[in-house]
């Protein structure tokens, strides 16, 4: 729980410099770029080994991520102080949700019977975005054990068309269970 509260302290930090600095795109970009170079197993014990001086680490990481904002190294440069780099894709997943609230975008996650062709989810992503009022991105998932229907997580939200779900609340009802 402490971790996901301190990625959401440094994401929101480096959201606050993005918007005010112009950024947000740069950032987008550079950070999943992070992520991958950091994320690399031989290069991750690298930056984790205590028996390595920071300033090899520091010159290891700028060579690594040239062109990377300047910021953003720090960033990294921060969290390996702190002991806290493995939250980095924490943290990176808690900017894009800020991003995609800024910019009015809800991420729904989507689970269905089947895998949805572009068509029904283009009309399931309308659908969704008329119930909450913005734009959703959704993040589709299959489990056939639905066996129809869609079960969407939108924000706080829980819709559940499942036909699975249907059927249990059939079977409540007919067993007097709803009386």
């Amino acid at each position: 729980m402490a971790r996901r509260a301190y990625a959401k302290r440094y994401s929101q930090a480096i959201f606050e410099i993005a918007l005010e600095t112009g950024e947000l795109d740069k950032w987008q970009s550079d950070l999943p770029k992070i992520v991958n170079i950091v994320g690399e197993a031989t290069f991750k014990a690298f930056l984790d080994s205590p028996k390595v001086h920071f300033d090899s680490k520091a010159r290891l990481l700028s060579e690594q991520l040239e062109g990377i904002n300047p910021l953003a190294l720090n960033l990294v440069l921060l969290l390996i102080t702190k002991g806290r780099l493995s939250m980095l894709s924490d943290i990176v997943d808690e900017y894009q949700r800020l991003l995609d609230s800024y910019r009015g975008i809800e991420s729904a996650e989507v689970i269905t019977a089947i895998p949805l062709d572009e068509r029904d989810e283009l009309k399931l992503a309308e659908h969704l975005s008329a119930i909450v009022g913005k734009k959703v991105v959704l993040k589709p998932e299959v489990d056939p054990t639905l066996i129809g229907g869609f079960v969407a997580r939108v924000g706080s939200r829980l819709l559940d068309g499942s036909t699975h779900s249907k059927l249990m609340a059939l079977k409540r009802e007919l067993a007097g269970v709803n009386r």
